[in-house]
């Protein structure tokens, strides 16, 4: 279980992501996922890829969450996610962006990833400033080129269009 953990957890997790919008939901429900799969490996027989086998229990771990938190599910919001479902093409060009953009961010100086980082987490400059005992222009900068650094890099190799 762990390869095809390792293989498509990204995935699910991206999945999850755009049913729950929630960052630490999707988490959850990923781990939930696998959990549920582990549980059912013996009668997968095979009839689908393993993508997809992961994808509909992940799917119905979302719909039970849902259930949990309302008894009662509006019709209109499951009809929405079974007949317009999540465009899983969009899903996979996404995780496969966040993966590249985790990378490039990997290879920038550690007060870069920081202040990028946090940018992401939705922390404003003044704050970042303080955390990072750095001048707030300072943090405006770093994020900026950084930023620019990323987006051009993304563009050359395709995977982000202007």
């Amino acid at each position: 279980m762990e390869p095809l953990y390792r293989q498509y957890r990204q995935e699910v997790y991206c999945y999850l992501l755009g049913l729950t919008r929630d960052p630490l939901l999707a988490e959850d429900l990923t781990s939930e996922t696998f959990l549920g799969a582990l549980a059912s490996l013996a009668r997968f027989g095979g009839g689908s890829s393993i993508r997809t086998w992961l994808f509909s229990i992940a799917r119905n771990k979302w719909y039970d969450h849902l259930r949990r938190k309302r008894p009662a599910v509006p019709l209109d919001e499951l009809a929405a996610v079974y007949l317009d479902g999540p465009d899983l093409a969009e899903h996979a060009y996404q995780c496969q962006l966040a993966e590249r953009l985790r990378q490039l961010l990997e290879a920038e100086p550690e007060r870069a990833r920081r202040v990028v980082g946090m940018r992401m987490e939705g922390y404003s400059y003044p704050e970042i400033a303080a955390r990072l005992g750095i001048s707030e222009g300072s943090a405006r900068v770093i994020d900026h080129r950084t930023r620019k650094k990323l987006r051009d890099t993304l563009e050359k190799e395709g995977l982000l269009y202007e």
